[in-house]
């Protein structure tokens, strides 16, 4: 089905919400898998059923944490067109095509996972999505600087195929030493919006992941979860943003 023919199906049956009760988008599950020892490069997963075809898919991202960019031939992207297909199948696809791709096994990401210092899931109405105040690794009292965390919503040219679609949104991410007179670093602004994240309509922090390598600067890595119009209703991804202190 085309992109076009998608999402002008997702508008109708949002003018109809008591005839689509039952419908909903799907929020992919983040699955952090971990570090490789140097700090040098960052991998996570995202997966689920497709709302609409109820397909499995599994993707797996790994990203340059110095550059903040995907390693060459990744992101590794599976959907299985088979709806008696299992989401473990899919997974376990991503994973197998991921270590052709990359010297990275599972085994060293899981060895150097690093700490979860902040995670706010999409169901979560009480925590503000577009600002985290950690301690970045769980050592009290705090030998750091605690990381203030700012998430902003931003206007940005919609691509092609979310033209009329409403008010497509970008982000801006800083991040800061939490404390008097502190610049604010820029991690990531858009100018424009890429089609790999369909359509969003807007974002949130939904985890915040540090790593500290033996001998190297401490890495920071936020996932961002990204809302996007769907088939049956607005749908969650995940990206992250890295940077090495």
């Amino acid at each position: 089905m085309s992109p076009y023919r998608r999402l002008a199906i997702g508008l109708l049956l949002g003018l109809f919400p008591a005839a689509t009760a039952s419908y909903a988008g799907d929020a992919a599950k983040l699955n952090i898998l971990g570090f490789s020892k140097d700090g040098g490069v960052f991998a996570f997963e995202e997966y689920g059923i497709q709302d609409g075809s109820g397909f499995p898919y599994a993707n797996r991202f790994y990203i340059d944490t110095a550059s903040d960019k995907f390693l060459p031939k990744t992101p590794v992207r599976v959907r299985l067109d088979d709806e008696h297909s299992s989401l473990e199948e899919a997974r376990d696809k991503a994973a197998r095509d991921a270590q052709g791709l990359t010297s990275l096994t599972d085994v060293e990401l899981r060895a150097n996972i690093g700490f979860t210092v902040a995670s706010n899931p999409v169901t979560e109405l009480s925590a503000d999505p577009f600002k985290v105040r950690v301690n970045p690794r769980p050592i009290f009292p705090a030998l750091d600087p605690a990381l203030a965390i700012t998430l902003e919503e931003i206007a940005a040219p919609a691509s092609e195929m979310c033209q009329n679609m409403g008010d497509i949104k970008g982000f801006r991410l800083t991040l800061a030493d939490d404390k008097p007179g502190a610049a604010p670093q820029l991690l990531h602004a858009d100018e424009t919006v890429p089609t790999s994240r369909g359509c969003p309509l807007g974002y949130s922090i939904g985890a915040v992941q540090t790593y500290y390598p033996q001998g190297a600067s401490p890495v920071v890595a936020v996932l961002v979860a990204i809302r996007a119009f769907g088939f049956e209703g607005p749908d969650h991804r995940w990206m992250a943003v890295t940077t090495r202190r």
